[in-house]
């Protein structure tokens, strides 16, 4: 049965433009009718969205096209790349249908798109669902990377491999190893050959060790961020739980996919092998993420997967820049080696050029961005309108000094993460151990908040539990000695409440657990005051969980930012200049951005131009950088800069090439600016007046 579109969609749809148009209604007839379960809009899409192109509006449209026409949200699945854009993309999709529907401003219009959230956010629920028939316990732990990174340490120890006479790779690197393996599904050789050279002799123990964790985990019922996703993908290459999953889901539709990694794309492929109803949105022009695993080979290969190939749709109309920065910007990746075919243009006409500036030198360089930043501002351009990027955090090093020099104050993002906080860290612990009695690293990191209980005393303790078919009841039945009677007995009450199912009432438990924790917070830090005031927010933010569970998960897969601290000195500066890393910059835009170090070794990185492969994703970071401005682009490029002791040759200058990436045909596109520039009116400088005696004759006069 048909259902009429109501007289409002037309409007609301004719604000999109025409490549837009037909991404939103690809496979989706003006009649069509998609309540029945199993009826899918067209084929797979890949809708190629240039930079700036509205690609968020065109995916919301999408979705809420999809649902006009009867498709059940219960039925859609959305995947997007941090919680916080799912949270966004819903809200918009219902702002559309409100449009659609003309029900702008009534309570209760807004549709609930339920599985709409992250690939880690979305597989763990999945994982919990299927938890028995995949071989695990539904009861499982996540572990986030601080944690991984424990385990894998704890293991690496528990092998010998931390009392090895020659250098063994850390834990941190153990762990980066594992999850590239993981992650790409490349063997460990390969992932050893191209990414960890240094500790190619240590592959027989590295599997080793590899196997250990991974039975560690099985162990402690615990799974990590790579586990969500490989036993997803393990579910979807199963045919009767692929198939499963694949009619749970009519419509699959998933945001950045020029990010996602080998197992992601098997995930998708998996559960919809034809591609009916599949739609990924991204931009291979802006695939700048392999060093977490993800490859531009994905979004490239994406049509060939199917047969027929997928419909590719390009968005090619820029609502952000200027036509001139457009016509830089698609010079540079006009020449990159493979790509979509797509060209950006704009109808945002101006005379104003993009700016190559040569400097002399990093510090002359950090003295014109601070003289340009505060003449922009003198022309009515905030600083929060202003950006800074560059190719790696240590690049901004001499403009920071000279902006603090200069009173002019800024922010660079960065910072102590949440869930990296140790008083946050215990406080989980706390609700991990009890949620999951076989998790080790809780258990020890918990056991030993107890004073006068040591390492060793924990560790005979938690393998008494390990050996035990009820580790719980082994826990509550351990008899301290005496001078831990008292603290032990405390703990044991809590764990015990914690663990009824009669007692732990959420979030009475979290709070319970917090009454229990604040007299060892006090103990062990000095600050404990702003730690205290994390913890209650902690506290606060678990009333909106439904359960302990879903809590710890969902603040493991999307933990807030950054921990609180005493209210200081407040900033009374009315604005503030942006520094940020050309990465972190991706997907905000600014009206001024000057790019630093445009040379040959800075970008593209000379720790980056091993294969063609590397060389034609750092082109893709310089192309991010430039299409994140609207109306001001200035590319840096010093003759001369300083190469650390982290480089080969150690502390050294060197004079340096404009990046092979500007091409001497695009230098007709730019305004060349040499800075800083001759003195007014040409005037020749004094010469300096000659020394009475020279210096040859005072060196040799000191040998006399």
């Amino acid at each position: 049965m048909s259902r009429p579109l109501p007289p409002t969609a037309a409007a609301a749809f004719d604000a999109l433009n025409d490549r837009q148009r037909e991404a939103v209604w690809f496979g989706i007839d003006a009649q069509a009718d998609l309540a029945a379960p199993g009826r899918a809009a067209g084929g797979p899409l890949l809708i190629v969205a240039g930079a700036g192109s509205g690609k968020t509006t065109t995916l919301a449209h999408r979705v809420a096209n999809l649902v006009l026409h009867g498709a059940d949200p219960q039925r859609i699945l959305l995947l997007t790349f941090s919680r916080r854009a799912a949270v966004d993309m819903e809200r918009r999709v219902g702002g559309v249908l409100q449009k659609v529907l003309g029900t702008a401003g009534v309570q209760g219009t807004t549709p609930s798109l339920p599985w709409a959230g992250t690939f880690h956010g979305v597989g763990a629920r999945l994982l919990r669902e299927h938890a028995v028939a995949i071989g695990l316990d539904e009861n499982f732990t996540i572990h986030d990377r601080g944690d991984a990174e424990d385990l894998m340490g704890i293991v690496r120890h528990e092998l010998g491999f931390s009392a090895t006479a020659r250098r063994f790779p850390m834990k941190g690197t153990c762990l980066g190893i594992y999850s590239r393996c993981v992650n790409t599904r490349a063997p460990l050789a390969e992932v050893l050959r191209d990414a960890y050279p240094w500790c190619a002799e240590w592959e027989a123990e590295l599997k080793r060790l590899f196997g250990a964790y991974v039975d560690a985990k099985q162990q402690q019922n615990i799974v990590d961020y790579d586990d969500l996703l490989l036993f997803w993908a393990d579910m979807a290459a199963d045919p009767a739980l692929g198939a499963l999953l694949g009619e749970r889901f009519d419509h699959v539709l998933v945001d950045e996919y020029q990010d996602t990694n080998r197992l992601q794309a098997a995930i998708l492929l998996g559960i919809k092998p034809r591609g009916d109803g599949l739609t990924v949105v991204g931009d291979d022009a802006q695939a700048i993420y392999s060093f977490r695993g993800a490859t531009v080979r994905n979004i490239l290969d994406f049509p060939a997967q199917f047969q027929p190939p997928a419909t590719v749709i390009a968005l090619e109309r820029n609502y952000r820049s200027t036509q001139p920065i457009l016509q830089v910007s698609n010079a540079v990746i006009g020449r990159a080696a493979e790509r979509h075919a797509k060209r950006l243009w704009t109808d945002k006409v101006s005379t104003r050029r993009s700016e190559l500036v040569v400097v002399p030198d990093e510090m002359q360089q950090a003295r014109w961005v601070a003289e340009r930043t505060l003449a922009l501002r003198e022309g009515g351009l905030r600083l929060t309108s202003q950006a800074v990027l560059f190719r790696t955090a240590s690049h901004s090093a001499a403009v920071e000094l000279e902006l603090a020099r200069r009173n002019i104050p800024f922010v660079k993002f960065g910072g102590l993460k949440f869930l990296e906080a140790a008083h946050v860290k215990d406080l989980l612990a706390v609700l991990r151990f009890a949620q999951n009695p076989r998790s080790r690293l809780a258990g020890f990191r918990v056991l030993q908040l107890l004073p006068g209980l040591g390492a060793a005393t924990a560790t005979r303790l938690l393998d008494a539990m390990e050996a035990h078919a009820d580790p719980a009841s082994v826990l509550l039945a351990w008899q301290p000695r005496p001078g831990l009677a008292g603290e032990w007995q405390a703990f044991a009450t809590l764990y015990a409440s914690l663990r009824d199912a009669q007692q732990a009432v959420w979030p009475g438990d979290a709070e319970r657990a917090l009454a229990w924790y604040l007299p060892h917070l006090q103990r062990l830090h000095e600050d404990a005051e702003p730690r205290q005031a994390d913890l209650e927010q902690l506290v606060r933010l678990a009333a909106a969980h439904p359960s302990r569970e879903r809590f710890l998960a969902e603040l493991t897969l999307d933990p807030p930012e950054s921990t609180s601290d005493k209210s200081g000195v407040p900033m009374l500066d009315e604005d503030y200049l942006i520094l940020s890393t050309i990465h972190s910059a991706k997907g905000q835009e600014w009206t001024s951005v000057s790019v630093l170090n445009v040379v040959d070794g800075c970008i593209p990185s000379d720790m980056a131009t091993g294969n063609s492969a590397e060389i034609e994703e750092e082109r893709r970071l310089l192309y991010v950088a430039m299409t994140r401005a609207r109306e001001h682009l200035h590319l840096v490029v010093p003759h001369r800069f300083y190469v650390t002791q982290q480089s080969r040759n150690g502390d050294r200058h060197l004079y340096a090439a404009r990046s092979r990436f500007i091409d001497e045909r695009d230098l007709l596109d730019f305004d060349q600016v040499f800075w800083p520039p001759p003195p007014a009116g040409g005037a020749v400088p004094k010469p300096a007046p000659r020394m009475e005696t020279g210096v040859r004759e005072r060196s040799r006069a000191a040998w006399n």
